[in-house]
């Protein structure tokens, strides 16, 4: 594996106000607005709540709340893979790209806007719901797919130039369908970005897919401002 403190490290920072409610058959939800800015581009992100600090991840976990999926909050590493997304601008241009346990789709819509064809999946119709608010938002949703989908019922096989992912290893449980369909739905040549905190799950599944003979890079981003800082790396593994 790449030394964990990376290729350059670089920080976000974004702004967060009130916004109304998620109402599906399903469940209601109270929304907040997130504006984030990048490379010139501007995207609004409705969430259900900002878990950016260690402590924001305690308090969510532990703490009693309405239950929805997790999918719903915007987490650091949606963010900081959709400004590695931004910064790599020219490259997906024109390309298929896949997002995996999409939630808030920050990342496919930062894909989208720079000229991809983007399929955002998700195994929650919430989640997917929101997805598809986000993406007529920032005036995008024509550009993407929505599937509802599962990873351990996957029936897609379809090669994409790019598969994205933020925060999807840490169930290890997940980690042999996740496997699959890296090895199934990346085109030759393709390229997979995966961002994640340093989880320790993580980071095993990325020493296995090392060890089969992945190469993987990483860049390290921080999300948060002075003590609150959360470290995110953005692996890129290509075969």
């Amino acid at each position: 594996m790449p030394n964990q403190g990376g290729s350059g490290e670089r920080r976000s920072s974004d702004s967060y106000d009130l916004n109304p409610i998620l109402g599906t058959p399903e469940i209601e939800v109270p929304l907040q607005e997130c504006h984030l800015n990048a490379t010139g581009t501007d995207w609004t992100i409705l969430h259900s709540g900002a878990v950016l600090t260690q402590t924001d991840e305690y308090r969510f976990y532990h703490e009693p709340r309405e239950i929805h999926p997790f999918g719903l909050a915007l987490w650091p590493s949606a963010i900081a893979l959709a400004h590695e997304v931004a910064m790599r601008a020219n490259a997906f241009e024109r390309t298929r790209v896949l997002e995996l346990g999409a939630g808030t789709g920050l990342p496919g819509i930062a894909a989208a806007s720079l000229g991809a064809d983007v399929v955002q999946t998700d195994n929650h119709k919430v989640a997917l719901s929101l997805c598809q608010q986000n993406g007529r938002r920032n005036g995008v949703v024509d550009q993407i797919e929505y599937r509802l989908a599962s990873w351990g019922a996957w029936d897609d096989d379809t090669e994409y130039d790019w598969i994205l992912g933020s925060d999807i290893l840490y169930n290890r449980d997940q980690h042999p369908n996740l496997h699959r369909i890296f090895e199934t739905n990346l085109r030759h040549g393709g390229t997979i970005l995966l961002s994640d905190p340093f989880r320790h799950t993580s980071i095993e599944f990325l020493e296995l897919l090392e060890g089969e003979g992945w190469s993987i890079t990483m860049n390290r981003w921080t999300l948060g401002d002075d003590d609150l800082v959360r470290p995110v790396g953005v692996f890129e593994l290509r075969l």
